[in-house]
């Protein structure tokens, strides 16, 4: 059935803009997780060695910019509004800031491509979490399914992909082999949600869409206990067995589980993998995010869409779209669940 909404909230991970904001943004990231100071002081040389300052907030702004250009030259006329889990523009305040201006019932865009409890339960449980602080006058947020499978994004990544393949030789497709990486997360988590299918459906998909190149799946940016089980294989890990094991010398890596080329991507593919991959013999592009790509932004305005006027999902694969309203048991963390109280 059609909805009807006022504003439109785009709500994002966030991440620190200068070197001063470096210690308490992780610090609210682990905030309850009984994270060492020494593990925190080890994360921030990540960011500093980018002057301390992440890409996210103004990749945010981007997109943002080209949504308000895309959505009113469609008919979609929605203020749009920002807010992050963990450092400015808050997501309480973007909330705090939508109550005055009267809005009161806002569709959300989380940047989160896939289903898993950090990746969509979490964005949820914030959103009531900001609404709560806020109080009964707080407009009602609902947010939009995730989207890995809509033919949106597969195209934009796959324009994306096929960008880093020009770098390489077109002579050399027969030594080239895609690599496609996500965030890992705890096998717990994994156990809770469909992350790990979904990815490798999109990855199936994009590499059906460049070719129907030999591809693979691997996991970056660990951050748990060296006792916990997370996805595998790691990146690095993963170059190092291929160099190993294979005559093909060319990789692409496709950052699909990313949506802007944030400091995760930044130092974990482009510092750390590749100093692996140059240690290996191994020629290695890295595939950009899919931005601001003007089909990836129209497919947000496609989603608000399906929304607004009641139409049909679009997908591709065998999964099938994620439905709008999730229920109780998605995406569960491994712990205990709480309930997640919408309106």
């Amino acid at each position: 059935m059609s909805q009807s909404f006022d504003a439109l909230l785009l709500v994002s991970f966030g991440g620190p803009e200068c070197r001063e904001d470096v210690m308490p943004f992780l610090e609210t990231v682990t905030r309850g997780k009984n994270v060492p100071r020494e593990r925190l002081a080890e994360v921030a040389e990540h960011y500093y060695h980018f002057g301390g300052a992440s890409p996210i907030n103004q990749q945010n702004r981007e997109l943002i910019a080209a949504l308000s250009t895309e959505l009113p030259e469609h008919g979609c006329r929605l203020p749009i509004y920002w807010g992050n889990r963990n450092w400015n523009p808050l997501l309480p305040d973007a909330i705090r800031q939508m109550r005055d201006d009267g809005v009161q019932r806002a569709i959300a865009f989380v940047t989160s491509a896939f289903n898993s409890y950090s990746g969509c339960r979490q964005y949820r449980e914030d959103i009531q979490r900001a609404r709560a602080e806020v109080g009964a006058a707080a407009p009602s947020v609902v947010k939009l399914r995730p989207f890995f499978n809509h033919p949106g994004f597969i195209e934009a990544v796959g324009d994306r992909a096929r960008e880093a393949l020009a770098r390489l030789s077109p002579h050399r497709s027969d030594r080239t082999r895609l690599v496609f990486t996500a965030h890992s997360i705890p096998i717990a988590m994994a156990n809770g949600c469909q992350y790990a299918a979904q990815l490798r459906e999109a990855c199936s998909l994009v590499a059906d869409r460049v070719g129907g190149l030999p591809w693979s799946l691997a996991y970056q940016s660990r951050s748990g206990s060296p006792g916990q089980r997370w996805l595998e294989p790691d990146i690095g890990d993963w170059l190092r067995e291929f160099a190993q094991q294979t005559d093909r010398t060319d990789v692409v890596v496709i950052p699909i589980g990313f949506l802007s080329d944030h400091v995760e991507v930044l130092f974990d593919l482009d510092h750390e993998a590749q100093s692996i991959a140059d240690t290996c013999g191994l020629r290695m592009v890295r595939a950009a995010t899919v931005g601001t790509h003007p089909r990836f932004v129209r497919m947000i305005r496609e989603l608000i869409r399906e929304r607004l006027d009641g139409l049909p999902p679009q997908s591709l694969g065998v999964l099938g779209p994620n439905p709008d309203v999730c229920p109780e048991t998605c995406c569960l963390s491994g712990r205990p669940v709480r309930p997640i109280i919408s309106t």
